[in-house]
Parts: C-alpha cells; structure tokens; sequence
C-alpha cells in the first residue's frame, strides 16, 4: 500500500470515529430505525407484525430500500444489525468523499480541505426540520444526503450523465432528500444553459414517477387537507409547520442562504469563482424560492405538502453554506498558514467535543453499539421467542427510554410508540386515528398498573406487558429490572 492510500485510510478512518463520537456513539435500533428496522424484518419473515403492518406499510409503501435491504440480507446472510453498521460506515466514507471532491471546487488548501472534514463530524440538528446532519445509526437519509453531494460534485466538472443516474439512485434510497438534489442541479443546469440529455433524461424520468405516484400510486389522494382530528395527532410534531417556528429557527435557516450569496459574491469580486458557480448559487436561491413557495400550502396543511417536509432543504444549504464560510474564513486571504490554523482548530474541537461526548456525557455508553445489550437487549431477545402474533404492552415513551422500541429489538407488534407512531401518523388519516385511539385508551387505562394493562390487554388482545416494577400479575420472563408478565 503506497504512502498516499495509507494516509487516506487514516484520514477515512478518523473521519468515521470523530463523526461516530460526536453523534454520542453508533446504535442499532435507534430513532428512526423503529421503522425501517421493522419494515425489512417484514420482508424477511412476513409473519411478523400482523398487527401493526398497516402502521409500517403506511410509510413503508413510499420506498424501496427496505424491500432492497431484505434482499441483501436473504442473499448475503449477514445479519440485520451487521448490514446496518456496514451501511452506516459507508455512508459516512461517502459523504467524506462527496464533500472533498465538491469542496476541491471552492478550497484550494489541502488544510482548507482538512478544515472541511473536521467540521462535518461536528453533528448539528438542522434548526426545526427534524433531521440532523449526521445520525447515530444508518439512516437512508443519510445515504440519498451523500449521493447527492457526489451528484453536485460531479455535475461541477460537467459530468451530466453521471450526476443524473446518482440522482436517480438517491430518489430510490431516500425520495424527498434526493429531490432537494434535484431541484438544486435542475435549476443549476437551467441557468448555466447547460441542459445534457442524460440530466434532462434522469429528471423527467423522476418526475414522470411522481406523477404517477400522485395519480395512481401511493401517493394519490393527498391533496386534500388534513382535518382537526388529524392534525392533533401531529401537532407535536411542530417542525412540520415552520409558521410556528420561533424566531431563532427562521434567522438559522434563512442564514444559510444569506452566507452563500454574500460569500459568492466575495469570491467573484476577488475572481476565485469555478465555472458553474454562479448557476450552483442560482440553484441555492431556487431552494429557498421553494420553501417560500411551499408555505402556504403548508399553512393550509395540505396533506401532501406537509408530509414533504419541504423544511428540510435547509440541510443541503446548511451545507453549501458551511463550505462557503470554510472558504471566507480560510482562504478569503490566501495563506498556507492560516488554513493549518483553521484546520487545527476544528480538528481539535471535534476530538474535544467528541471526547466529551464519550466520556463524559455517556460514559457507559460504548463508542459502537452494535447489538442491543442490557436489560432491555436481554428481554427482547426473549420477546423474540414468543409467538409472532403476540400483541405487547409497553411505556409508550419505551423506545427513548430503552434506546430502541419494542418493534426494533423484539420484533413483535406493540400498543404503542409514542414517538414513531405519531409521526408515521403524518402519512396515512386512518393511522392517525389508530393512534389517537389508542392515546386515548392509555389515558383512560394506566397501562403501568395491573388493572390498567389488564383492561388493555381485553381492549386490543394484548398477551405481555414489560415493565420496569413489580406487579400482582403472572410473570413470564425476568431481565434484571425490568418484568415481564402475561396479561392473558
């Protein structure tokens, strides 16, 4: 191995633990993945889940990467939560990839480059849109996210054809983050008056698909508006509805559009723009036009408009705009020296933030956590032996409780998660009301007290309950704190 791909190996190496440190540290099963975990278990065994298949496939429908996942698994073998964190780490190699051949545009300092690398470890939510930019876990977020920077990299040095088939990968991976990819190279492209066939091709074949999406396929049917009924079960859910945004979020987002453009216009009066700048900043400004325009359909929650969470393109700026300050603060003189500083200081930062997060804001916590261990991990592993159709009985709040829900690590149908069945609830009214009904059972029924579980069990034929305390109930199975007990 010569000289250069080790120091590439390392660079990559240090990218991934830094970035993996300051997201607090990998986990299986986290957040978001009580859904697309569920939805590939589906794949491979349809047994599982006859209850709350409605529930999964009202999301699931939307895309193809859990049906894509399952084939991987059934072909290859490897087990679910070892395809994760491989998916995990070759995401984050990616993006590392994307961003040095995008920021090799704009940076001309390998320190600058450096400088670029070190911030991306550094995890940030994206103010009020509900995604971060970098997760904890595999996301297919993340992924489309990373195909997409490749997309613009590439579309830069005129490699149209190129650029449209990633655009079209990344639909399939993850399809409202690969639009805002789209909508940036699209509008990009119209305004460098450089349309290639293979580009043109790739966009109208992805709005070809959404059309028939929006006619005939799953889609259909979403332009009306959601009601009152529908919209309580959601209301929590507040970055869907940027009209309620504080102040702060607004000056955060909209910053990000205001950085590009001031820094864009720096670098053209010093001559230090790249062919295809200009158009790239057009592109940013039609993002942010779309949001503009997306509002009122918002405001007036339209179904699909709100389930767009159009909000989120804010995180390919939030990008743009990172690379642009990079640029100002690095290279608006031209200095080696001051680039190294730049780069030293972020680097340090990340370890020291990273560091921190480890050892002092989780210290129990291991860096990767590949499986689900503990209590919890040990009573799911359980949960997993009883018969598929079981129905469980939970803390609606288990899944941020325990680090993942019941759906994830125990692979049975649950009353409710809270947190993710309030937000598939935004795709489908008749999940909604499941849900609503079912919120409104837990607070008739306690579900932590023997009465209350019982009466629940009778409700929705639940067969199990955990627990964290003793009940006068039978009790099935024992994981250090938490219970286990039969409700019928």
């Amino acid at each position: 191995m010569t000289t250069s791909a080790v120091r590439r190996a390392l660079v990559a190496g240090a990218f991934v633990l830094l970035a993996t440190a300051n997201s607090s540290g990998y986990r299986y099963g986290a957040s978001d993945q009580a859904f697309y975990v569920p939805a590939v278990l589906r794949h491979l065994d349809p047994a599982l889940f006859p209850r709350d298949a409605p529930l999964i496939d009202s999301q699931a429908r939307l895309t193809v990467v859990d049906e894509t996942l399952g084939s991987i698994v059934r072909v290859t073998h490897v087990s679910l939560p070892i395809l994760f964190l491989l998916l995990y780490v070759a995401t984050l190699l990616l993006l590392l990839a994307g961003a040095m051949r995008l920021g090799s545009h704009f940076l001309s300092e390998g320190w600058s480059l450096a400088a670029l690398a070190a911030t991306l470890t550094l995890r940030h939510a994206i103010a009020k849109t509900g995604a971060n930019s970098l997760e904890a876990y595999f996301h297919p977020r993340e992924l489309a996210f990373a195909i997409g920077v490749w997309a613009v990299a590439w579309w830069i040095e005129r490699r149209g054809a190129s650029s449209a088939v990633l655009l079209v990968v990344a639909a399939a991976v993850h399809p409202t983050t690969a639009l805002w990819f789209v909508i940036l190279v699209g509008a990009a492209s119209l305004m460098r008056r450089r349309l290639s066939w293979p580009l043109i091709a790739g966009v109208a074949a992805l709005a070809v698909c959404g059309i028939a999406l929006t006619t005939a396929g799953p889609l259909r049917g979403r332009f009306g508006r959601m009601d009152a009924a529908w919209l309580a079960v959601i209301a929590e859910k507040d970055y869907l509805f940027p009209l309620h945004w504080p102040f702060d979020a607004w000056l955060t987002n909209l910053a990000t559009i205001v950085v590009i453009v001031v820094c864009w216009r720096a670098r053209r009066r010093r001559q230090r723009t790249f062919e295809g700048e200009d158009a790239l900043v057009g592109g940013a400004v039609a993002l942010a036009a779309v949001f503009v325009l997306w509002l009122p359909f918002d405001a007036a929650h339209v179904a699909l408009a709100v389930q767009l969470q159009v909000s989120r393109l804010f995180w390919v700026l939030d990008f743009l705009a990172i690379v642009y300050l990079l640029w100002a603060i690095a290279e608006f003189r031209r200095s080696a020296s001051r680039s190294k500083v730049v780069a030293f200081v972020l680097v340090a930062l990340s370890v020291a933030r990273g560091a921190y997060s480890i050892l002092v804001e989780f210290p129990d916590r291991p860096l990767f956590a590949v499986h689900i261990a503990g209590d919890w991990g040990n009573a799911m592993e359980w949960a997993q032996s009883t018969p598929p159709g079981s129905g469980w009985l939970a803390d609606p709040m288990h899944a941020v409780r325990y680090g993942s829900s019941l759906r994830t690590a125990g692979h049975r149908d649950v009353l409710l998660e809270h947190v993710k069945d309030s937000s598939i609830a935004m795709y489908d009214r008749n999940i909604a009301m499941r849900v609503a009904d079912r919120e409104q059972a837990l607070a008739a029924h306690p579900w932590d007290t023997a009465d209350g579980a019982q009466a629940l069990a009778r409700m929705y034929g639940l067969d199990y309950l955990v627990i964290d305390r003793a009940l006068p109930l039978v009790e099935a199975h024992r994981s250090g704190s938490l219970h286990i007990y039969r409700l019928r």
